[in-house]
């Protein structure tokens, strides 16, 4: 049997570890930040949201219950926009995140 991929010669290599360290960049901004930790997880909530993964989206959420987050914040985090209940601090920095 042949692999149908090569880690090692691939491209895709080459992309995901730009990936990953523009994910720890990110992250390093993020928690240098005034917000709370708790929002924090939200704006990671929604960058999973807007990049379509189902496991970040997961794991997101439930690190933001688990950090105080209401049910009705977590859920109105995909409609931040269009909600009033999200509040300013939220919609500031899911405006400077997004």
């Amino acid at each position: 049997m042949t692999a149908r991929l090569n880690l090692f010669s691939n491209p895709t290599t080459t992309t995901a570890k730009a990936a990953g360290h523009f994910g720890k960049a990110s992250k390093t901004i993020l928690e240098e930040s005034a917000l709370p930790a708790a929002t924090q997880k939200l704006v990671v909530l929604r960058a999973g949201q807007i990049n379509g993964c189902g496991y970040a989206t997961d794991v997101w959420s439930k690190n933001a219950a688990h950090a105080g987050e209401s049910a009705t914040r977590i859920n109105l985090v995909a409609a931040w926009r269009e909600s009033t209940v999200v509040g300013v601090r939220l919609n500031v920095a899911l405006a400077r995140f997004s």
